[in-house]
């Protein structure tokens, strides 16, 4: 039976597409898992009626800056509601990869004002204990994006994921730790599990 917390941790994981984060978020939480706690892992945007609409967007007709805006502020209060709140409540260790500051990140890019997105995000969304910012060369990230065969959606090109990663690196806060995601997934993520077991989890092990 999986271990509770003390109190609930949660862990975001950041950085523009093609940074390694969902890497990393996944690797931690299956070696979480393994050390016996409960582990939730979730996303933003979701699977709900809300995320759904911004995923498909994505690689059809981008929605406007306010209208993107909108759309992930209801993805992310649902979400907030339904499963981030009750998991902490409970004790669990909450792995999401993407939150509010990738909102900060990329609607700032698209011109809306990054301070007063994090005031509007904070009002509702629990911060993190921890934000994992995996940084990368935008030039490495979309090579890596381009090996997965995917396809690129409208988020990603250099001149928008430049201006991206530039926000991500001005959220200067002591919960904010940079990674370095240009090394090899191993490497980082031996930072990665450091940096949190330093923190959050101190004592863990």
């Amino acid at each position: 039976m999986a271990t509770p917390l003390p109190h609930g941790v949660l862990l975001a994981f950041e950085g523009i597409d093609g940074s390694g984060k969902s890497t990393q978020a996944r690797m931690f939480a299956d070696w979480a898992e393994l050390e016996g706690l409960e582990v939730v892992r979730t996303r933003e945007p979701t699977q709900g009626p809300w995320g759904r609409k911004i995923r498909e967007a994505r690689f059809t007709a981008r929605l406007s800056p306010e209208d993107e805006l909108a759309a992930f502020i209801a993805d992310r209060k649902e979400h907030v509601e339904t499963l981030v709140r009750p998991a902490l409540a409970r004790g669990a260790l909450v792995i999401i990869d993407r939150y509010y500051y990738s909102t900060v990140a990329y609607q700032g890019a698209r011109g809306l004002d990054p301070q007063a997105l994090l005031e509007m995000n904070r009002a509702f969304a629990p911060k993190p204990d921890l934000v994992l910012l995996v940084d990368a060369d935008p030039k490495l990230c979309l090579q890596r994006i381009h090996a997965r065969g995917e396809g690129q959606d409208l988020f990603e090109n250099l001149e928008a994921l430049t201006k991206v990663r530039a926000i991500f690196l001005s959220l200067v806060e002591p919960h904010v730790a940079v990674i370095d995601g240009g090394r090899s997934a191993e490497v980082v993520f031996d930072e990665v599990r450091a940096r949190i077991l330093a923190g959050p989890l101190q004592g863990l092990t």
